[in-house]
């Protein structure tokens, strides 16, 4: 599977940058295409049934362009998928897709978790300090957790910064433990 959704982002990453497409659009392009397939049971069959031909299959997917003023580029992405019986990847390859487009462009995620809503000053300021940390311009995403009771945790790839009250704590504790 990670062959098919690498070769297939890979190739629409191509097609989004050779034709100076809007990386950023055609990424929510793509993402809404994906909830909508990954919440409509009805559509995933329609979609992966081999008797219902593939013109039927990019009739629907033209109807759905049309409602939700989906790009020609994404429409012909996901025709793709519906044609070559590989639908069924389409969440999974939107999210290398993602990945492929955030390595192409410079950018790293960040899944940063706070215990309190942060204002702009703080999310600057740690957004900053992410950016100076790994050399590469920081997509943030945020949530709240009031377990951690202070600070953040912020989560790079596979690299955890603890920042927390609680990890602060745990780390005191165990310090005194020893």
């Amino acid at each position: 599977m990670a062959s098919v959704t690498n070769t297939y982002a890979r190739a629409f990453a191509d097609a989004v940058f050779s034709g100076h497409h809007d990386s950023d659009k055609t990424l929510q392009e793509a993402q809404a295409v994906a909830e909508l397939v990954a919440g409509s049971k009805e559509l995933r069959a329609v979609w992966e049934t081999p008797s219902i031909t593939a013109g039927q299959k990019r009739a629907v997917l033209d109807a759905i362009v049309v409602r939700q003023e989906i790009s020609r580029t994404v429409r012909n992405f996901v025709a793709v998928l519906i044609d070559h019986r590989r639908i069924n990847f389409l969440g999974p390859i939107v999210k290398q897709f993602e990945q492929e487009l955030n390595q192409r462009l410079g950018f790293t995620e960040a899944e940063i978790t706070s215990a309190r809503e942060l204002n702009k000053a703080d999310r600057s300021t740690l957004e900053a300090q992410m950016e100076k940390l790994t050399g590469k311009k920081v997509r943030p995403r945020y949530s709240l957790d009031g377990s951690i009771l202070g600070g953040a945790v912020v989560k790079i790839g596979s690299t955890i910064y603890d920042g927390s009250v609680k990890g602060q704590l745990e780390r005191i504790r165990q310090a005194l433990s020893n």
